[in-house]
């Protein structure tokens, strides 16, 4: 039983961070593709940044819903059907001819899936399965994007470079994504309690109340319940500017703006899947020190070096790699999804029990951010044939996201992670806790 206790949880965070490496395959596919889809349709960088938009507004707003999809109809079926969803996308996208199917696999199809096993998945496990270590498990389940587009970019990258091989990538893509769909449905199990176990660190088993109300219905509460807390719209602010300056600029046009300046999409795909090493250090060790430091701290110092580095970044750009390119490549690692471990506390800390579905919510703003980004830098290099604006105004932007941060409140519980038990049964509290 003690054995049991100790391997289960982490034996689902493990299914679960495979199965973010799989989803982020479709991470690492668009940055690497702008050049040879403008070079065989003749498709403006605008173009293609609205279906990147598209595909990460999705994924965003689709979150929260997922989130409480979740909680209605269990993590298992949702987390399956969205890696479904993703590989159908992908597989599609090899026989599209026109922009507007690629805004409807690549937007549609692929940022719904993508949306339904995001970062709410993530806070999911965390907080049903471990009451301690939650931190360090949001960080390493966290840091599977990162490993996930370490494995596929610079494979997506050579592939790119040949006549219609970005067609291989996305057939990869989708291959690896199907692939998870039988390890989900055979292995993950919805709650601690479905074992006879508690979540890691407690010592108490508490059947999860079934559920009263649509999926619809809890994630709306949800964000009624939220958006009357100042906490509430500090961390969506700030997560949209981390959304806006990670996903909507980097991870989609580093590799076109290098290629601005000379460098090849290899050597530059390969600058990016060494910001996903650094990020994989950093997402993990985040996750360690959201369980030892003040959050709001932690995210006021990622957010600062973050705009350093993006403010140094329009004069590092060569043909050549250099020194001090890599030290953007460290300093933008190292917090490139840091951010998430502590929001993912704050909003525990601030909302309870209602934490997945709250951080589904301001995950959809991160990702509103990025949709804004990703369009706005297309523009912005179509309008001035640089990239440069983009750069300073998002360094900008992440000076302001550290002040929204350390201008919370430290901790302030609003809705208790326990709820009080009924007379007869506990019907309250969850396993999530």
């Amino acid at each position: 039983m003690i054995r049991q206790k100790q391997v289960w949880p982490w034996m689902i965070a493990a299914i679960g961070f495979v199965a973010l490496v799989a989803a982020a395959g479709f991470r690492a596919t668009p940055g690497a593709l702008v050049e040879p889809l403008r070079d065989e349709f003749g498709w403006s960088t605008g173009i293609i940044g609205l279906a990147m938009s598209v595909n990460l507004a999705l994924y965003g707003i689709t979150a929260p819903f997922a989130s409480a999809l979740m909680e209605r109809f269990g993590v298992r079926k949702v987390a399956a059907a969205a890696m479904a969803l993703i590989a159908l996308g992908s597989g599609l996208t090899v026989f599209m001819n026109a922009s507007w199917q690629l805004v409807m696999l690549w937007g549609v199809l692929i940022g719904l899936g993508a949306g339904s096993i995001s970062l709410g998945f993530v806070a999911t496990i965390g907080t049903r399965w471990f009451v301690k270590r939650q931190g360090l498990v949001t960080g390493v389940l966290t840091a599977g994007a990162a490993t996930g587009s370490l494995i596929f970019l610079p494979l997506v990258a050579k592939l790119s470079e040949t006549p219609g091989g970005w067609r291989t990538a996305a057939v990869v893509v989708s291959l690896v994504a199907l692939s998870t769909v039988p390890l989900i449905l055979l292995f993950f199990r919805e709650h601690p309690a479905d074992l006879g176990i508690p979540p890691f660190g407690a010592d108490e088993i508490v059947p999860p109340p079934p559920p009263t109300r649509s999926a619809a219905r809890l994630t709306i509460d949800g964000l009624k319940t939220a958006s009357r807390s100042k906490a509430f719209w500090s961390l969506a602010a700030a997560f949209a500017i981390c959304g806006a300056t990670s996903n909507g600029l980097v991870a989609t046009h580093f590799i076109p703006a290098a290629h601005d300046h000379g460098m090849v999409a290899v050597t530059a795909a390969g600058l990016l899947a060494l910001i996903g090493v650094f990020d994989l250090i950093g997402t993990v060790l985040s996750g360690w020190l959201s369980d030892r430091y003040d959050s709001r701290k932690l995210l006021a110092i990622y957010y600062v070096l973050r705009g350093v580095s993006l403010l140094i970044l329009p004069q590092l750009f060569d043909d050549k790699v250099t020194g001090f390119m890599l030290v953007f490549v460290i300093l933008f690692g190292l917090d490139f999804i840091a951010t998430v471990p502590p929001t993912v506390a704050l909003c525990r800390d601030h909302f309870g029990m209602s934490a997945p579905i709250v951080f589904g919510w301001i995950f959809a703003a991160h990702q509103i951010g990025a949709a804004i980004a990703a369009t706005a830098a297309g523009m912005t290099r179509d309008g001035f044939g640089t990239y440069a604006p983009a750069w300073y105004v998002a360094g900008a932007l992440c000076m302001g996201a550290a002040y929204l941060s350390l201008r919370m409140k430290r901790s302030a519980v609003e809705e208790p992670p326990l709820a009080k038990p009924a007379p007869a049964e506990p019907a309250g509290p969850s396993a999530r806790v």
